[in-house]
């Protein structure tokens, strides 16, 4: 199923990331939530823009680059390319569509489903299997060096993974869980960001 829109609450646990990261991307990318009743979203395109940007991230890379290889696919006129970053209109909606689709298309696998190591995780979840190490970095892209630097316990896409035991090979063997807390916005944030998660704005 193609996702519509996302709800921003969901998406510090979606990238394993604090509120406080998740607002310096949205405002780094120059996204603004759509506001609808008491809740926030992202959209479609602004959230494979967002997931571009964390895949770029687990990658090793950096928010400015990502910046960079935008502006360089879509500004090729040299008086734009001069300008200073934030005068630059990255994200009118007429080019929005062209910018989420190269970047995606450079930094995200090109076969498979984009999803469909959700879809893994949620079934070891389901039938509590434990991962190992080198399993568990397959599926969520990172080196297993960088799992197990996370120590006993870490969350990522919404899952919690947590070391109980070795596998056989010697390999750290990791149970899955689900999380839903969140953790809390700085008060020096932007109100239009702060709002779509305060208690006020989007009760539980």
């Amino acid at each position: 199923m193609e996702i519509d829109r996302v709800p921003i609450t969901q998406l510090p646990s979606r990238y394993g990331i604090a509120r406080s990261n998740l607002y310096t991307r949205l405002k780094d990318l120059g996204i603004e939530p759509e506001r609808q009743g008491k809740k926030a979203f992202v959209n479609a395109e602004q959230l494979q823009l967002l997931d571009a940007l964390h895949e770029h991230i687990q990658k090793g890379g950096v928010t400015s680059e990502f910046l960079r290889n935008i502006d360089a696919r879509i500004q090729p006129d040299r008086a734009l390319a001069e300008l200073p970053t934030e005068q630059i209109p990255l994200f009118q909606p007429a080019t929005f569509v062209a910018v989420v689709e190269a970047i995606v298309k450079r930094l995200l696998p090109s076969t498979g489903s984009r999803l469909s190591y959700l879809r893994e995780l949620e079934e070891a979840y389901e039938k509590g299997w434990l991962l190992s190490t080198s399993e568990i970095a397959d599926l969520l892209k990172m080196s297993p060096k960088t799992i197990a630097a996370y120590g006993q316990e870490f969350e990522d896409a919404g899952f919690v993974f947590t070391r109980v035991g070795i596998r056989k090979g010697g390999e750290i063997a990791w149970a899955i869980d689900k999380h839903s807390s969140l953790d809390v916005l700085p008060n020096q944030l932007d109100i239009g960001i702060k709002e779509a998660f305060s208690s006020d704005f989007d009760p539980e």
